[in-house]
C-alpha cells in the first residue's frame, strides 16, 4: 500500500477526535480511521475534500471486485466515508448511488440441540469463559455485551442483567438464569479481591465515557463501575496513556468455545453462535 498523503495524519488525527468527542467505541474508532487512510492512500495525492460521490463509489467498487470483501465490511466502509464528509470534514453529500455491491452469502444458521449445547458447556474448563459462554445462551447477550458489563449492571436480587449501550447504541433488560446466581457471585468475589489489590498498586482504575469522568471524577475506581469480566492482565490505554485492566479479550472466549467444539467433535462452525459476537437463541426453555 503506497504511503497516506502529506495532510492525511492531520485528517486521521481530525477523524479520532471526532469519534470521541461522539463518545464512539474504540474499536469503531479505529476502523473508521483505517478506511479513512485507506481511502486517502487509494486516491493518493488528492486530498479527500476534493473529491466526491464518483470517488467513494470508485472506492467501494474497488473493494468489492479487486479486494473480494465482504458484504459487511463494505457497509462498514461506507458509514465510515459518510462519518468522515459529513461530521468530520462538514461537507454534505449528494448520493452516493448505485456502487458495485459485495456478495452477501446467504446461509442457513446454526443451531444446536439441548443435548449438543450440554455437551458444549461440558467441554469448557471451569472459569470466566465458560460463565461468559453460559451468559450468551442464557441471557442473549451478543459477546461484546458480556465483555463490556460492569458490575452495577448485574441485579442479582431480581435476576435482571442490564445492557448499556448495545447494538445501535440502545439499552436493554433480559434475564439472569438463576442457575449462574451461584457462579457469578463466585465470580464476582474473586474479581472484587482483584480489584483491590490493583487498588493498592496505584492501578485499579477502568475506562469510563467522558461524561461519567467528568462528573464523577472518583467513579473509575468504584468497584460497581469495574468490569464484571476483567483482562488477565494489565495493559495501556490507547487513548489515555494510562496503565489499567480492561476488560477480557474477545479472543479468549472465541478461543475457549473452539476448543470446545473440538473436543465434542462440532464443526467449528456449529459453535459459530457463541463466538461471533451476535447473540445467539436459547433453543433450551428449561434454562432458567
Amino acid at each position: 500500500m503506497p504511503n497516506a498523503p502529506d495532510q492525511s495524519p492531520k485528517l486521521l488525527d481530525q477523524v479520532r477526535q471526532t469519534c470521541r468527542r461522539r463518545q464512539y467505541s474504540y474499536h469503531r474508532e479505529k476502523a473508521y480511521v483505517r478506511w479513512a487512510e485507506r481511502f486517502a492512500c487509494f486516491h493518493d495525492p488528492t486530498h479527500p475534500r476534493r473529491l466526491n460521490e464518483d470517488d467513494i463509489r470508485a472506492f467501494l467498487g474497488h473493494l468489492a471486485s479487486e479486494r473480494n470483501v465482504a458484504a459487511s465490511t463494505q457497509n462498514q466502509a461506507l458509514n465510515a466515508l459518510l462519518f468522515l464528509y459529513e461530521q468530520v470534514l462538514g461537507e454534505e453529500l449528494g448520493s452516493v448511488g448505485p456502487i458495485d455491491r459485495a456478495d452477501e452469502p446467504r446461509r442457513l444458521p446454526t443451531v444446536l440441540s439441548r443435548e449438543e449445547v450440554r455437551r458444549l458447556f461440558g467441554a469448557m474448563s471451569t472459569g470466566p469463559n465458560r460463565l461468559i459462554a453460559h451468559l450468551l445462551y442464557g441471557s442473549g447477550l451478543r459477546l461484546s455485551e458480556a465483555l463490556r458489563l460492569r458490575v452495577k449492571e448485574l441485579d442479582v436480587g431480581t435476576i435482571r442483567l442490564h445492557v448499556r449501550d448495545g447494538k445501535g447504541g440502545t439499552d436493554r433488560t433480559t434475564v439472569l438464569p438463576e442457575r449462574l446466581h451461584g457462579p457469578l457471585r463466585r465470580h464476582l468475589k474473586t474479581v472484587k479481591a482483584q480489584h483491590e489489590a490493583d487498588c493498592a498498586d496505584g492501578v485499579g482504575g477502568v475506562s469510563l465515557p467522558d461524561a461519567i469522568v467528568e462528573k464523577y471524577p472518583n467513579a473509575k475506581t468504584e468497584w460497581r463501575w469495574q468490569y464484571v469480566f476483567p483482562s488477565t492482565t494489565l495493559s495501556e490505554d490507547p487513548r489515555s496513556g494510562a496503565v489499567r485492566r480492561h476488560h477480557r479479550s474477545d479472543s479468549a472466549v472465541q478461543r475457549a468455545v473452539k476448543k470446545a467444539a473440538e473436543a465434542t467433535r462440532f464443526p467449528s462452525v456449529m459453535a459459530s453462535w457463541c463466538w461471533r459476537g451476535t447473540r445467539c437463541r436459547r433453543g433450551d426453555a428449561q434454562y432458567n
